[in-house]
């Protein structure tokens, strides 16, 4: 079973005017629709996708955890959101009225920080549920951005709240991977593999030495569809030169186990 972890999707009417306001110096490979993930999927062989919402204001959580549980769940993971600015309550409401087991923070496009007290009282409240949480780690598109997200801030999320079952993004720090050799290789996160225009952009055997110093049980295929190519992505990975373990087991066996699914499909 292969699984992408790390795909954004929006309804067919808003995809390409939310995609338009990405960070410069990246363009969107795919369109954002789940027409679209699902016709990548198809043409790389990947069987299921974490979707993933992100709600940059309060008032939008709501409409897009509706959105994100309505996808077919044959396919697709729903992966809802957020945000600091709601009370905790409402947060866990709007996920279990939407069917919602996991969570998306984003501190590039939600503003919010790691290190932010809300957010720490937050997340303490989906790890009691039980709520798996995906997060971006590492650099944004200004200082500030970077701080929200530095890998530093992760590592003591972490520290604090033992029960929390976290992927970080990016190995654990976007275009930091120095800072994230030093704080989250070696946490209980779970690191994800995308780096977005390719992984291919990496050296190869630091890549490696990071997944086996981490280990690579604890290691999670992911892309940013549509960032991406999927199919690229997944050659990126079998050029890594791991082990036929170690391919599997990140290309999706962690996560089904992680997310509880059955190895036929979707749970």
């Amino acid at each position: 079973m292969i699984i992408d972890a790390h795909a954004h999707v929006f309804p067919d009417h808003i995809a390409s005017r939310v995609l338009a306001t990405r960070p410069a110096g990246l363009s969107p490979q795919h369109d954002g629709t789940l027409a679209g993930l699902r016709r990548t999927m198809d043409e790389a062989s990947v069987d299921l996708a974490m979707c993933l919402a992100v709600a940059t204001l309060p008032g939008h959580v709501q409409r897009s955890n509706e959105f994100i549980g309505s996808v077919d769940r044959q396919r697709f993971i729903p992966f809802g959101t957020v945000h600091p600015d709601l009370p905790v309550a409402e947060n866990l409401a709007s996920l279990r009225e939407n069917g919602i087991r996991g969570v998306k923070l984003h501190p590039l496009f939600q503003q919010l920080s790691l290190a932010d007290p809300r957010v720490i009282e937050l997340v303490a409240a989906l790890a009691e549920d039980g709520i798996v949480m995906i997060t971006h780690a590492g650099a944004g598109a200004d200082g500030d951005a970077n701080e929200r997200g530095a890998p530093r801030h992760l590592r003591a999320l972490l520290d604090r709240l033992p029960g929390l079952r976290l992927i970080a993004c990016h190995f654990g720090g976007y275009h930091r991977l120095d800072e994230a050799a030093e704080y989250v290789v070696g946490s209980a996160a779970y690191l994800e593999t995308s780096w977005p225009p390719t992984l291919a952009e990496l050296d190869a055997e630091r890549v490696r030495s990071m997944i086996r110093r981490h280990g690579a049980d604890r290691v999670v295929f992911g892309t940013d569809w549509p960032m991406t190519d999927q199919a690229a992505e997944l050659a990126a990975i079998r050029a890594l030169g791991l082990t036929a373990e170690e391919e599997r087991v990140i290309l999706g066996g962690n996560l089904a186990a992680l997310l509880g699914l059955d190895a036929g499909g979707g749970g």
